[in-house]
C-alpha cells in the first residue's frame, strides 16, 4: 500500500513539473516576442509552412466532411420531413465544432509534427546551444515566430474549412438529392448568427496556440538520438490533439 502511494506521489510530481515547465516555457516566449520579436520575414515564412502549405489537406478533409454532413443530415431530417433545414443543420456543424477542430487536428498532424522534428533535430544536433554560444536568442528564431504563425494561420485554414464544407454539403443535398437551393441557403442564413461565427474563430485561436506552444515545447526539450525525436513527435501530437478535443469541450461550454 505505501509503494502505491509513493507511486501515486510521483507520478503527480512529475505531471506538476511538466505542467509548470510548459508554462514557464510559453510565458518566456511571450516574453520574447514582446521584448525583441526580431524580423517579420520569420514569422512570414511559418505562416507559409503552417498556412499555405496545409491548404490541400484542409480542402480535402472540408470537402468530404460537408459531403457526409449532407448525406447523413439529408437522411436524419428526411425522418421527420425537414429537408428543407439541412443548410442550417450543416452550417452550424461546421462553423461551430467541425470546422475549428478539424481543421486543427490536420493541421497538427502535418505542421506541428514538423515544428516538433525541427526543433528536435536542431537541439540534439546542438544547433540551439551555438545559438546561446553567440549570444542569440533560441526562442526568438525556433519558438516565438511559431506561436504567432500559428495563430494566425489556423484561423484563416478554419474559414477555408467552412466555406468548402458548406459547399460539399450543397452539392450533396442539392445537386445530389434534390434539397432546394433556396430553402438550403435561407435556413443557413436565417439560423448562423454572428455569436456562431464569433465562437469558432475563438475556437481556432485557442487550437493555434496550443498547437505552437505543445509542439515547439516536445522539441525543445526532446531526449537525445533520433528515437528521442521520434518520440518526441509522437506525444506531441498526441498530446496536442487530446488538448484541442478537452480545450473544445470547455470553450463550448463558455461560449453557448
Amino acid at each position: 500500500m505505501i509503494t502505491l502511494v509513493e507511486k501515486l506521489g510521483a507520478l503527480a510530481r512529475c505531471v506538476l513539473e511538466e505542467m509548470g515547465r510548459m508554462v514557464t516555457f510559453v510565458l518566456y516566449a511571450l516574453y520574447t516576442l514582446v521584448r525583441n520579436p526580431g524580423k517579420p520575414v520569420h514569422i512570414i515564412k511559418q505562416v507559409h509552412f503552417i498556412g499555405a502549405k496545409s491548404t490541400f489537406v484542409i480542402v480535402l478533409t472540408s470537402a468530404f466532411t460537408g459531403m457526409v454532413l449532407g448525406l447523413q443530415g439529408y437522411y436524419t431530417l428526411a425522418k421527420f420531413g425537414s429537408e428543407g433545414m439541412l443548410g442550417s443543420a450543416v452550417a452550424l456543424s461546421l462553423i461551430r465544432e467541425l470546422g475549428p477542430v478539424l481543421s486543427a487536428l490536420m493541421v497538427t498532424g502535418r505542421a506541428g509534427s514538423a515544428i516538433t522534428a525541427e526543433i528536435g533535430i536542431k537541439k540534439i544536433t546542438e544547433q540551439v546551444d551555438a545559438l546561446e554560444t553567440m549570444a542569440l536568442e533560441p526562442f526568438k528564431y525556433l519558438v516565438s515566430p511559431k506561436i504567432v504563425a500559428a495563430v494566425i494561420a489556423v484561423p484563416l485554414l478554419c474559414a477555408i474549412f467552412d466555406v468548402v464544407g458548406i459547399y460539399g454539403g450543397y452539392l450533396v443535398g442539392v445537386k445530389l438529392l434534390g434539397v432546394n437551393t433556396g430553402a438550403y441557403f435561407h435556413e443557413m442564413y436565417k439560423s448562423v448568427v454572428w455569436k456562431d461565427v464569433y465562437s469558432g474563430v475563438i475556437k481556432s485561436l485557442s487550437f493555434g496556440f496550443l498547437i505552437a506552444w505543445i509542439c515547439s515545447y516536445k522539441g525543445y526539450y526532446t531526449d537525445h538520438g533520433a528515437e528521442g525525436v521520434s518520440r518526441a513527435t509522437t506525444a506531441a501530437v498526441v498530446m496536442a490533439s487530446v488538448c484541442i478535443l478537452v480545450c473544445d469541450y470547455f470553450l463550448t461550454a463558455v461560449l453557448l
